[in-house]
């Protein structure tokens, strides 16, 4: 394994482990998310160049598409959540309430 493969596996399971342990906020839950999918954009851009394959180099371009989409979304569920229950915490948030 290259420095960068594990320079990349180490960044991705560090905001694995920031997801799963520091849950207070919803925005570090996003920010955590958005990490993940840099770390993943970052080794798809590198794989076909080390590889030499032309045929996926689209695929860092369709991966940056849905994380924006992710980032949009996860922003209005915070803006959404933040009116409603005055706050980004996310024990407030309780799906089983209407």
């Amino acid at each position: 394994m290259s420095l960068h493969h594990l320079c990349f596996y180490s960044a991705f399971i560090s905001s694995g482990l920031g997801l799963a342990f520091h849950r207070m906020h919803l925005i570090s839950a996003l920010l955590c998310l958005e990490s993940m999918m840099l770390s993943m954009f970052i080794a798809l851009s590198t794989w076909p160049i080390e590889n030499q394959a032309a045929s996926f180099t689209l695929l860092p371009m369709l991966m940056l598409s849905f994380s924006a989409c992710e980032a949009g979304a996860g922003l209005a569920i915070l803006v959404a959540s933040s009116r409603t229950h005055g706050s980004d915490h996310l024990h407030n948030l309780n799906l089983l309430q209407c």
